[in-house]
């Protein structure tokens, strides 16, 4: 029956008639077309009929003194002056289906893990999807456990929120992003690798993702070598998959890695059709198609489940306040600082707590949660205040109680908040860990009211031993 619906989905999607033009230049990457700009726009397919009978599938990007400027989904290999363009009659759409479940697919939605043909499903979702209007939009409530330990406490994520995991290269996104994929209480995973390196994506699958996290999850890979209109539509390719379930009034945690290339892909576009550069060379599409990615997760409707959305941003050269960084920070509800210095010492994930924050987590916590967190918090900024004359030996205990108390606590939180790949965190588990760890033994307790955070003393300091003569 899916055989049978499938060729009838096709066939309703012939187009009636078929218009035809020319190529009449090619800049780089750029292709000038006559003869059909009058019955295309901007986003239309067209198929681009080179010498040897090769086809290359194009995209309208532009128009420029009667012509069409098309940029191809691949390379221009036998294609010169006067080839045929043929005009899709179609829409940019896709037809996801549960069985998508457990498998690989391109930005074209096209099986590449060498397994049978992909079903199409009864209902066409746009590449270029809109969200839902903001006015019957469920609000963000539920938490959602993602089992990772410091994110489950000092970031609680909500169901249909959006958090940035800003990260230089190197740092440890990946396996953070394979931690959240298979751990998390979500429905359904769909993860985008947009401009990954070709030998990272099935090191990715099998050791990161495993065939547990790969049961309940559809991966879109576009490689950093495919184009630039590849690259940008597994972007959102990923979104519309997402949407698809979320329809189905299924809870979906969306993975896009990263941003930053779905940025570069779309700059490379921008200026090829004649955009002028603005910071650091990025046109205005770029910083126009990041919101219009962005709110397509979240809450549905009613009658819709959610996308909880945890986008990645490779930040060029440790500066988290790049102009693609500072986008995304304005656009997502919270985001997660990846760093350098913290995985240099060997703690994994290497989360700066201090430096990240989710929007949302106050207003989802129980009161007595949040006095958990901010004296947790509190610890941890005030031996961040004087980690330097801790380190060289210039602070002198029983200066100061609070520093002392911080000093105390410090190795216990650092413990805390590390964590390997092959541990699940729960959430509840979480708090009472971290209430253990600040002296309440009962956290059922603490958590019903019924018992208050009391502060106690660090042991004092001990005497400076006598030096033996």
């Amino acid at each position: 029956m899916r055989l049978i619906d499938s060729i009838i989905h096709d066939i309703e999607r012939l187009p009636e008639g078929r218009v035809s033009g020319r190529v009449t230049s090619v800049k780089g990457l750029l292709l000038e077309c006559a003869g059909i700009e009058q019955v295309i726009s901007i986003g239309s397919r067209c198929r681009v009929l080179a010498h040897g009978g090769r086809e290359v599938v194009c995209e309208v990007v532009g128009f420029r003194e009667q012509a069409a400027l098309l940029m191809p989904f691949s390379d221009l290999e036998g294609v010169g002056l006067g080839c045929k363009v043929l005009a899709e009659g179609r829409e940019s759409v896709v037809y996801p289906d549960e069985s998508w479940l457990g498998r690989v697919v391109n930005a074209m939605g096209e099986p590449v893990d060498g397994g049978p043909p992909l079903a199409k499903g009864a209902f066409a979702i746009p590449y270029r999807n809109t969200p839902p209007p903001s006015h019957q939009r469920k609000r963000v409530r539920d938490k959602l456990d993602l089992g990772v330990r410091p994110l489950n406490t000092f970031l609680t994520c909500c169901r249909g929120q959006r958090m940035g995991i800003f990260s230089g290269s190197g740092v440890g996104k990946s396996t953070l992003m394979s931690m959240l994929a298979k751990y998390s209480k979500s429905d359904v995973n769909v993860i985008g690798l947009v401009g990954e390196r070709g030998r990272e994506v099935k090191e990715f699958i099998e050791d990161y993702l495993g065939e547990e996290g790969l049961a309940r999850s559809v991966v879109v890979v576009a490689t950093s070598d495919e184009s630039a209109l590849m690259r940008r539509q597994a972007a959102y390719l990923t979104m519309s998959i997402a949407e698809y379930f979320r329809d189905r009034t299924q809870d979906v945690l969306c993975l896009i890695d990263s941003l930053t290339r779905f940025a570069m892909s779309q700059r490379e576009i921008g200026l090829s059709a004649g955009e002028p550069p603005t910071s650091k060379g990025y046109p205005p599409t770029v910083f126009a198609e990041l919101p219009r990615l962005l709110e397509r997760a979240g809450q549905g409707t009613k009658e819709q489940g959610s996308i909880t959305g945890l986008f990645t941003v490779l930040v060029e050269g440790d500066d988290h306040n790049e102009p693609i960084s500072d986008a995304v920070r304005g656009i997502v509800d919270g985001h997660i600082v990846l760093e350098r210095a913290v995985a240099e010492r060997g703690r994994f994930p290497a989360i700066n707590i201090l430096r990240s924050v989710s929007r949302t987590m106050p207003d989802c916590n129980t009161p007595q949660e949040n006095v958990l967190i901010t004296k947790a918090r509190q610890l941890m900024a005030t031996y961040n205040d004087m980690e330097d004359m801790i380190r060289l030996g210039a602070y002198r205990a029983g200066s100061d109680a609070a520093v002392d108390e911080a000093i105390h606590y410090h190795a216990a939180l650092e413990e805390f908040l590390s964590q390997s790949k092959t541990e699940n965190a729960h959430l509840e588990a979480c708090y009472a860990q971290l209430a253990k760890i600040l002296g309440i033994d009962d956290w059922k307790r603490f958590s019903r009211g019924e018992e208050e955070l009391v502060k106690r003393e660090p042991p004092p300091p001990q005497p400076p031993r006598a030096r033996k003569k």
